[in-house]
């Protein structure tokens, strides 16, 4: 898909034997989103199921549909992708097809952002939207030995009958999917308070959920210090302002807050300027841990091993560095204790494999 305005393209590649590196590397990602990950591929079968659709499933008239002329229009057509998906069925490919694609790219485990509230708002049944997401959850870990699980997000946006429905969904343990290991918050931040949002938490929590909320990607880090205080926050999506703050910046440190860091989503939201301008350093300077994930990686013409050579290029980073930043991610994740042990050993397996015969 092609850029949005604003966005700024890598400036340095790596080395291609860094790319190559990277490429082939076990990874893991905390911060990408359903509907978000949508590839092209993936929208083009889906407007073919539903040709009342304003998406083209033609290749060439779809190319020219994802041609953002503004953030405004991302937007629009972001909304327009969420229209596809109408049935169980649709629900089931696009999470099996975005494993697919997440497989191509050595991804072993992925918490993967779902907004339920989206689908079942549309019609959706909340027991075959359940179903249709453990089903390909299932079938993609066997099938590609990608290890998916779920945050379920409430689209701040649309308020408290969200939080409610969201909570709802989350925590119903007639509904409530196996795979389903946190509770987040999404959507714009610019006149949402966090605040309101605690009681759905506290009831998500109590659940046994872990919190991830947005904050400070478009605000400052006042909302991440809501995010900590009234959510409980566990990992911090984005806190890209949480650079303005020393005292937050310490906090985050000091208690082992990571933070689910998104470079070129940030260019595209104009959260930051320029790359060159991302607090990536910043916050790795002053000792908070920091993952390196993709958001809605086609969306904004990118993938998860395009957003590790930017962050290898901003921290100066050779393979060793770039095999521990994927281990952040990884001790990070809410992922079982054998099963992170699994993932670290094979990356640093691969990693000494990789610097014998290079």
């Amino acid at each position: 898909m092609t850029q949005v305005p604003g966005e700024e393209t890598v400036s340095q590649s790596p080395s291609p034997s860094l790319q190559a590196f990277i490429t082939r590397l076990p990874k893991a990602e905390l911060h990408v989103h359903h509907v978000g990950s949508a590839s092209p591929r993936i929208v083009s079968a889906l407007a073919a199921r539903h040709p009342d659709s304003k998406v083209p499933a033609d290749p060439e008239a779809l190319a020219e549909f994802f041609t953002f002329t503004d953030f405004a229009h991302f937007i629009q057509v972001y909304l327009s992708v969420v229209d596809l998906i109408r049935t169980p069925e649709d629900v089931r490919l696009l999470t099996y097809e975005i494993a697919r694609d997440m497989a191509r790219q050595n991804v072993r485990y992925a918490e993967l952002t779902l907004t339920p509230f989206s689908s079942t708002r549309r019609g959706i049944p909340a027991r075959g939207f359940m179903e249709a997401i453990e089903d390909a959850r299932k079938s993609a870990e066997a099938e590609f030995g990608t290890v998916l699980r779920w945050c379920f997000d409430i689209p701040g946006e649309a308020g408290l009958e969200a939080a409610e429905e969201t909570a709802r969904l989350a925590t119903d343990d007639a509904l409530r999917p196996e795979g389903l290991v946190s509770f987040g918050l999404g959507g714009p931040e610019v006149g949402v308070p966090r605040p309101q949002f605690k009681p759905y938490f506290d009831r998500a929590r109590a659940a046994g959920l872990r919190s991830v909320p947005h904050a400070g990607e478009t605000t400052g880090p006042e909302t991440v210090w809501d995010a900590l205080n009234h959510l409980g926050a566990e990992r911090i999506g984005h806190g890209t302002s949480s650079a303005r703050d020393p005292r937050l910046l310490a906090h985050l440190a000091e208690h082992g807050i990571p933070l689910e860091v998104c470079p070129t989503s940030n260019i595209a939201t104009r959260a930051v300027r320029t790359l060159d301008e991302h607090p990536l350093k910043t916050f790795v300077d002053a000792g908070v841990t920091v993952t390196i994930n993709s958001d809605d990686p086609p969306m904004f013409s990118t993938d998860l091993n395009t957003e590790y050579a930017v962050a290898a290029r901003l921290l100066d980073l050779d393979e060793r560095g770039v095999a521990e930043l994927a281990k952040n991610a990884v001790r990070a994740s809410f992922l079982d204790e054998a099963g992170k042990a699994r993932i670290a050993t094979e990356i640093d397996t691969y990693t000494e494999n990789w610097k014998a015969t290079s």
